[in-house]
C-alpha cells in the first residue's frame, strides 16, 4: 500500500525522532517498511526515514506511483527552470537546513532534488548518490551538477551557473549557512577556496531516477 502527504512532513533517521532525515513535500509518495515503529520510505527516490505517528493523520492512500521517464533533451531543455528555482530559493530569507528539501531551508543535496522535482525529474536524495546517478563530466555546461568531499565520497553538492559559478547550500562552519553562489576555482573568498580544495568532479542528467523498491 501506497501513501500520499496532504502535508509537509518531516523524516527522521533514527526512531526516536530526533534527527531530520529527510522531508516529504505534499504530494510526496510512502511506503510504510514497518509499523513499530513507524519506518517509512519515500518512493520516488527510495529513501526511507522515520514517521511520527502523530503525523499519520497527514497520509492517504494512493495509487501507486508512476516514475515519469525523460529523454536527455527533455532534462536539457528545463534546466533554465531549475538553476531559476534555486536562484528563487536564494532569494528569500534562509539557512542551511539538515535533512532539508522544502522552503525554504534546504541541505545541499535537498536543494538540488528540490529543483530539479519542481519540473518533475527526479534524482536521488543524498550527494553521494546523486553523484552515482548522473553521467561524469569533463567539460561543465549550466545545470551539471558539481561534487566536494574526501577521495572516498561526495559529501556536498551544488548546481553549475557557468563562468565558474555554482550555486549551493552550504553549512555554518564552512559556508554560508545558507543558499550563495561560490567559485569554482582557488580564486575567489575563503568559502569558495575551501570547496574548490575538496572539488570531486561533475555529473549530468540524463535521465529521471527510476525507484527500484516500490
Amino acid at each position: 500500500m501506497q501513501y500520499r502527504t496532504i502535508a509537509n512532513l518531516n523524516l527522521y533517521d533514527s526512531p526516536d525522532l530526533t534527527r531530520l532525515a529527510t522531508q516529504a513535500a505534499i504530494g510526496r509518495y510512502l511506503k510504510i517498511l514497518s509499523e513499530s515503529p513507524l519506518q517509512v520510505m519515500t518512493c520516488e527516490d527510495d529513501y526511507p526515514g522515520y514517521l511520527d505517528p502523530n503525523d499519520l493523520k497527514y497520509l492517504e492512500k494512493t495509487e501507486p506511483y508512476q516514475a515519469a521517464v525523460w529523454k536527455e533533451r527533455e532534462i536539457r531543455d528545463r534546466i533554465p527552470k531549475i538553476i531559476a528555482f534555486t536562484q528563487a530559493a536564494m532569494a528569500v530569507p534562509n539557512e542551511y537546513l539538515w535533512g532539508g528539501t522544502i522552503t525554504p531551508n534546504y541541505d545541499c543535496s535537498g536543494l538540488m532534488q528540490a529543483a530539479f522535482a519542481s519540473v518533475g525529474i527526479r534524482l536521488p536524495r543524498d550527494a553521494y548518490q546523486q553523484e552515482a546517478f548522473l553521467q561524469p563530466v569533463e567539460e561543465l555546461i549550466p545545470g551539471d551538477l558539481v561534487f566536494f568531499g574526501t577521495p572516498e565520497k561526495a559529501t556536498h553538492v551544488g548546481l553549475y551557473l557557468g563562468n565558474q559559478q555554482y550555486i549551493h547550500s552550504s553549512g555554518k562552519d564552512r559556508g554560508r549557512n545558507g543558499i550563495g553562489i561560490d567559485q569554482l576555482s582557488a580564486e575567489g573568498d575563503s568559502v569558495s577556496q575551501y570547496y574548490y580544495s575538496i572539488y570531486r568532479g561533475a555529473g549530468r542528467a540524463i535521465e529521471s531516477y527510476i525507484p527500484t523498491k516500490l
